[in-house]
């Protein structure tokens, strides 16, 4: 029975005390740059001076709390776009999992929802733990487009509506699904780029029974970095862009759809 008890408060002194413990609300947080499990790189500030919201999951992968709620955190970037709207939500790992671990960690933990990119030892999480100061797990905060730590424990949960409750005065991110700016295929518009991997050099676009009507290509804060107008079933194009994940809608009479493509 004593070590039950013993267990017991230190189950509660960790959730009662998770929080960044190097920041307070109202101070500007430093930048990082991160490279998430699939090789695309997120960058603090840039997200910040985009106009984003940015909620950070600091986890690691045996972590039973941070097994328990990954589901709603998942939920919340499900519900919210994808990070394709008003809000970025990215998981960081203590630094003590690597890539693989992660990987596992995700489809294992992560519900029936589109998973938040989630940074690795290997893609540089631990150093934006240990400047956080994280100090229990798992620890959900919130960041501003000022640059400020708005939330530094949103803690406890108890679904959804608890990250909801954090929007600040005036924040009304719009509920969109993960379709619009597209991470997933609409069941209209039928396509394949090939490669999805590339350089971006000599991007084929391939459709199925279908005539697209305009290609656009998006980075994964929104903006348009490359369209065309175009009334074919078969067609190439070229990015002259830097390294990441970026998402190509086509547009055909009717409907659209978007798929991901990574350039290296």
């Amino acid at each position: 029975m004593k070590k039950i008890t013993s267990l017991l408060m230190l189950l509660l002194t960790t959730l009662i005390f998770a929080q960044t413990t190097n920041y307070n609300v109202g101070d500007i947080v430093d930048d990082f740059t991160v490279t998430d499990i699939f090789g695309v790189e997120h960058n603090l500030y840039e997200y910040a001076d985009a106009g984003k919201h940015i909620y950070l999951d600091f986890f690691f992968d045996t972590c039973g709390p941070c097994q328990t709620w990954q589901p709603t955190f998942s939920e919340f970037y499900d519900k919210y776009g994808c990070n394709g709207g008003d809000l970025v939500m990215i998981s960081i790992n203590n630094g003590t999992d690597s890539d693989e671990e992660v990987l596992q960690y995700g489809e294992t933990y992560g519900g029936p929802f589109n998973l938040p990119p989630a940074v690795s030892a290997d893609g540089g999480a631990g150093g934006v733990d240990s400047n956080f100061g994280v100090s229990a797990y798992p620890t959900f905060c919130l960041i501003g487009p000022d640059r400020t730590l708005l939330n530094r424990d949103i803690w406890p949960l108890t679904d959804i509506t608890t990250f909801e409750a954090t929007f600040p005065n005036g924040l009304e991110p719009e509920v969109m699904e993960c379709t619009i700016l597209g991470v997933t295929d609409t069941q209209n518009v039928e396509f394949a780029v090939v490669p999805s991997i590339s350089n971006g050099q000599n991007i084929s676009l391939v459709m199925e029974n279908q005539v697209a009507k305009t290609i656009q290509v998006f980075d994964l804060i929104g903006r348009e970095v490359y369209s065309l107008n175009v009334n074919a079933n078969n067609m190439a194009f070229s990015l002259n862009v830097s390294s990441g994940t970026y998402l190509v809608k086509v547009t055909t009479e009717t409907s659209s759809a978007t798929k991901k493509i990574i350039i290296k």
